[in-house]
């Protein structure tokens, strides 16, 4: 050992070792970057003169590899093979035919049929997949083949099936192939035309084919012995490629809403050129951080652009997928299965998103978790933040999806004609200051608890929360006092959304309701908003009945025996007419002599109603009350003067009156 230490490399290593770092520069770092892009470009460079030695070279070892078997033989042999998986598929799908066109022209009358329907469809093609892989990875199994050959070979018939399951995804989400439109609403998950469903169609074919077998030959490439730096090239080239068939795809794409590919009109050609232009831009952009070499930063634009679009494809075709159907007569409200999988699906591809940047970033998530320096800790924060983000907002849409659905039903009640409508009419006054309640509490959960995982001590936060709470409190007692009444306004029942009531020099229907007012409409139009503080009593004018009672005056020789069955076949009559049966409970009818006046007898009527609807069926009663009167000789009472006397005495009283009421300068 000592004469390990003494030795002078060992100790040079040493002393190497104990030197403190040095401290990079980040001019250093970027000259670094720069020096380490130019040696890059070099080496591909110098490659590109060496690609035609290097196919030779390769060409030579697979012809080696194949020394005793002639080269038709070998095509023939995978010929086969695929022939055999693609035989094995048609089969499948000659025995399912039948199966295959009742799936497509079963009727559908409700969402739970159209996904019944999708969910067999899809089972179908990706069962035709399973099918043609079985085929041909059983015959090239039963094979003999030589080990380089069988490399080359596997190669390839992985980047078909891959091509084949991207092309029963986008027949899936698309389904170019229906041309009846009924077959394309039932099964396209992405609302479009079929043109523009055709068209992605063709080009996501194009680009993943060109994508799996150019990554296929690259890896055959290396199994022939091509360097690194000659694989580089063919890669970027094959890359360019891709390039192309983006830039065709942006420039030739439909036009929204159109199903012409050409466009129409000035401003729609501008803005689509516009929008080609900057697409354009930014994927040379992405092909050049590739070839560059930077593939953090590519990596980092690529889910930029792809994860906001994934996202928004998914919550079209998931809400797509489920909606009602239109005869149904629902509503257009989302269902909590619709919140489930965009909300799911928008969290895998997050998680996805993120894994993937931490691969091509080099972060090792697991062992970032035993470190605890601030860079790990903000990581950890932040991926801690994401996932209580995404929590609280699909708990959000779950709340949300359940009282807007659950209003919808309460709104669907015409009015309070029953306990269920009285009951649905209170939900619709609580529910909202529910919704908005929930989201409160779990917005500032949510925001405690990402601050929490940042790092941030919550602790002092909420004790000051607590003590301006309570400054507030003494601070604002009015307030303090118009939401505690408004509480219990609400769960007294004193009124609802819709109910017409008075406070004071306050009357009105209720429209809605904040945490401290209440806004009532006039049934002349304006608009009070009153705090719940200062309503006080409430008087309730639309629960459950109304008794209406109002007097009518007849003269004195009038039969009032007559006069109580007229009034009382008028109510019967009324109870039985289908305009307001509704909304009487109990008939019109005549109490009795309500007094005697100076001129009149006062006979008093009544009736029993629904809330707001005694004045309509007062009106209607005073007509017929009028007509049935008339035609049965009892005559209204009205006011008269009555002179009475005679002879000499009441002529000079005549002649006094006369005198006191002629114009002044009149002749005589």
């Amino acid at each position: 050992m000592l004469q390990l230490l003494q030795d002078p490399a060992v100790r040079s290593w040493i002393d190497e070792q104990r030197k403190p770092p040095v401290a990079v520069t980040t001019s250093e770092m970027m000259m670094q970057r720069i020096t380490g892009l130019r040696e890059r470009l070099a080496a591909l460079a110098a490659a590109m003169p060496r690609l035609p030695d290097e196919f030779r070279n390769a060409s030579g070892r697979l012809l080696g590899e194949l020394q005793g078997r002639r080269p038709v033989s070998v095509l023939l042999l995978v010929i086969g093979f695929l022939a055999l998986g693609t035989g094995a598929e048609r089969l499948f799908r000659r025995v399912t035919a039948s199966s295959r066109k009742w799936v497509v022209t079963r009727p559908v009358n409700a969402t739970s049929e159209r996904l019944h329907a999708i969910a067999l469809r899809f089972v179908f093609n990706l069962a035709d997949i399973a099918i043609f892989a079985v085929g041909s990875i059983g015959a090239f199994l039963a094979l003999d083949w030589p080990p380089l050959l069988r490399q080359v070979v596997v190669a390839y018939l992985f980047a078909a099936v891959m091509l084949r399951l991207v092309l029963m995804a986008s027949r899936f989400l698309l389904a170019p192939d229906h041309a009846a439109p009924e077959d394309a609403e039932r099964f396209r998950l992405i609302p479009m035309g079929r043109a523009a469903a055709q068209f992605w169609h063709r080009r996501l074919a194009l680009f993943v084919g060109w994508f799996a077998f150019g990554w296929a030959t690259v890896d055959v490439l290396k199994i022939l012995g091509f360097t690194p730096e000659a694989r580089a090239v063919v890669a970027y080239a094959l890359g360019l490629g891709l390039l192309v068939i983006a830039l065709n795809a942006v420039w030739t794409r439909p036009l929204p809403g159109s199903s012409e590919v050409a466009e129409t009109g000035t401003p729609r050609r501008m803005s689509h050129t516009v929008v080609a232009s900057l697409f354009s831009i930014y994927f040379i952009l992405l092909w050049g951080l590739w070839v560059a070499g930077l593939m953090g930063f590519f990596w980092l634009a690529a889910v930029a652009f792809l994860l906001p679009a994934a996202i928004a494809i998914t919550e079209k075709a998931s809400r797509h997928a489920l909606r009602p159907h239109e005869g149904s007569g629902a509503s257009g409200q989302t269902g909590l299965m619709a919140v489930y999988l965009d909300r799911g699906i928008r969290a895998l591809l997050i998680a996805g998103a993120v894994l993937l940047l931490a691969d091509a970033w080099h972060i090792d998530l697991v062992e970032m978790t035993s470190r605890d320096t601030l860079l790990t800790r903000l990581i950890r924060g932040a991926l801690s933040a994401v996932v209580i983000l995404l929590a609280a907002d699909l708990v959000w849409q779950m709340t949300k999806t359940l009282i807007d659905k659950r209003l919808t039903r309460a709104q669907s009640v015409p009015s309070a004609t029953s306990e269920v409508a009285s009951r649905e009419a209170r939900l619709r006054t609580l529910l909202p200051i529910f919704r908005n309640v929930a989201f409160a509490v779990l917005a500032i959960v949510a925001v405690l608890m990402v601050l929490s995982a940042l790092g941030v001590e919550i602790g002092p936060l909420i004790a000051g929360a607590g003590i301006a709470g309570v400054a507030i409190g003494f601070g604002a007692q009015t307030l303090v006092k118009d939401v505690i009444s408004g509480v219990f306004y609400l769960l007294d029942d004193a009124f609802r959304v819709g109910e017409y009531i008075q406070s004071g020099s306050y009357k009105g229907t209720v429209e809605s309701f904040s945490l401290r007012s209440v806004k009532l409409r006039h049934h002349r139009g304006p608009v009070y908003t009153v705090p719940f503080g200062e309503l006080g009593a409430v008087e309730n004018m639309s629960r459950d009945w109304v008794i209406d009672k109002f007097q009518i005056g007849i003269t004195y020789d009038s039969d009032l025996e007559k006069a109580r069955k007229l009034i009382k076949n008028i109510g019967q009559d009324m109870a039985a007419d289908p305009e307001f049966a509704p909304n009487i409970i109990e008939p019109l009818k005549m109490q009795g002599v309500e007094q005697f006046g100076e001129f009149a007898i006062q006979i008093r009527c009544k009736m029993t109603t629904r809330p707001g609807e005694q004045f309509v069926i007062r009106r209607k009663a005073f007509a017929r009350i009028k007509q049935a009167f008339q035609d049965n000789g009892i005559k209204f009472a009205v006011p008269t003067v009555q002179v009475a006397g005679g002879g000499e005495a009441a002529a000079a009283v005549a002649q006094e009156g006369l005198q006191l009421v002629k114009p002044a300068g009149a002749a005589e």
